[in-house]
């Protein structure tokens, strides 16, 4: 096999979480480019995608929209029984949120929130999803991690704790699943000009430190994502289990 075509994703169907913008935005179109359906969720999704599933539909393939709040555990089982009858090749955690507060201000509900988005959520969706993977044979979960799974961070605990939960996540269900013919792996982005990051590049000070430390010298897009979600997803990484793959213009490497 040429190794171009192992990257082909034709005739797979991804389901993308927090996809409205942003790296889930972009994680989804690449996808498409690659050839997959698109189920596009994020808590103010249109039934048609908006604009994501305008370029989706563009690429010729499908995009449908779920409006779906992660952080409520009943919406998200119902959303999953919404998709009972729906073949999930590969499933894109990449919902997230995050509360900045320093720790001695950071309340139980700004823990309870980041929790529950962005690791419970997660959990409870790959276990979901992913059953029905194990049950064929084949795969492919990819979540969003963090240079915070590896680094504590500043004035945000609970999205330290919450993506430090993710690389271990990740590992947990790869220890599981690899047998069974399904890749978990984890992509963990640097820093990205997204919402997430407006108050830290706003921050003349944390800004300056921040790009003193990335050899590429820039912020990253959310476009430099497309590559490594689709060769996640892809064939490409059949032999990947358990990795939590950093994507931050050499931040870690520093």
């Amino acid at each position: 096999m040429a190794v171009l075509t192992t990257f082909a994703l034709d005739g797979k169907t991804a389901l993308v979480t927090g996809a409205r913008r942003g790296i889930g935005a972009a994680m989804a179109l690449g996808l498409a480019e690659a050839g997959t359906d698109i189920i596009a969720v994020s808590a103010n999704m249109a039934a048609d995608g908006g604009d994501l599933g305008e370029r989706v539909r563009a690429l010729g393939r499908d995009c449908t929209g779920i409006a779906c709040d992660l952080s409520d555990r009943s919406a998200l089982m119902a959303m999953v029984e919404q998709l009972a009858d729906r073949r999930i090749d590969i499933l894109v955690n990449n919902a997230g949120t995050i509360e900045r507060a320093p720790a001695t201000e950071h309340t139980d509900a700004l823990w309870d929130r980041v929790i529950d988005v962005n690791l419970s959520a997660p959990f409870m969706l790959t276990r979901e999803i992913g059953r029905q993977m194990v049950a064929r044979g084949s795969g492919k979960v990819i979540f969003t991690a963090s240079l915070l799974s590896f680094q504590g961070g500043i004035t945000v605990p609970g999205y330290a704790a919450s993506k430090g939960g993710i690389a271990q996540l990740t590992k947990a269900f790869a220890n599981e699943w690899a047998a069974h013919g399904v890749n978990v792996n984890a992509i963990a982005p640097g820093y990205i000009a997204t919402d997430n990051t407006q108050a830290l590049r706003d921050d003349p000070e944390r800004s300056r430190d921040i790009l003193a430390r990335i050899p590429a010298g820039r912020w990253g897009d959310a476009a430099d994502f497309k590559g490594p979600v689709v060769f996640l997803a892809s064939s490409a990484s059949d032999y990947m289990h358990g990795s939590v793959m950093t994507v931050d213009g050499g931040w870690m490497g520093r």
